[in-house]
């Protein structure tokens, strides 16, 4: 995919400081980055965790991997190069939900530790938190979920480069937070993010 470099333009400051927005919002915004395979419950735990969030008094927002494709990323395939300008785009808008002071909730297969690399690196030049967490499920296991019938394809050679099966996923090796959903239930997968981020002083009990 060919990328065009913008010219003549100009980074315009506004008058409130991130310092400011944080006091005025009672908020600091992050990003929780959801990694894993197909069907390792990635969006179940997103959702639930956003949800919590949210009736928490907290300001949440989820960025999903599918939906995000039938708007922003509609022009993108999933070759290696389509699937890193996905991740470097989405990576750009939770940047933005985290710099209003949003906690961004994302939940993408993101299979190559480089672009996760340089999504975590974007959030730390812009002194955002990021917070890494690998929803991990054995093959065998997302294969016999399949709720979408994508690893059935996938072996039967009607879906190309699918992670997993024909495209390769590289597991983080350093996350905050590595969730066993074959082990664990999505209620205390949310718990042991909240625990973390409450650890971590990343969010404020509003109890």
């Amino acid at each position: 995919m060919t990328q065009q470099i913008a010219s003549n333009i100009t980074w315009h400051e506004g008058n409130v400081t991130k310092e400011e927005r944080a006091t005025l919002l009672n908020q600091k915004g992050l990003t929780i980055w959801f990694t894993g395979l197909s069907a390792s419950g990635k969006s179940t735990i997103a959702i639930a965790l956003e949800q919590h969030l949210l009736h928490n008094g907290f300001s949440a927002y989820r960025l999903d991997g599918d939906n995000i494709r039938f708007g922003l990323n509609k022009n993108l395939g999933f070759s290696p190069e389509d699937r890193t300008e996905n991740i470097r785009r989405i990576a750009e808008v939770a940047k933005l939900f985290a710099d209003s002071t949003a906690i961004a909730v994302t939940s993408f297969i993101s299979p190559y530790k480089s672009d996760r690399d340089s999504a975590r690196a974007l959030h730390d030049q812009a002194g955002i938190p990021f917070v890494e967490v690998y929803v991990d499920c054995p093959l065998e296991v997302v294969e016999q979920r399949d709720p979408k019938g994508l690893y059935k394809k996938a072996r039967a050679g009607e879906i190309k480069e699918f992670t997993g099966i024909s495209a390769p996923y590289e597991a983080p090796e350093a996350p905050e937070l590595h969730i066993r959903s074959d082990l664990l239930s999505v209620e205390d997968s949310v718990k042991q993010i909240i625990e973390y981020l409450l650890s971590k002083d990343l969010i404020a009990s509003k109890q």
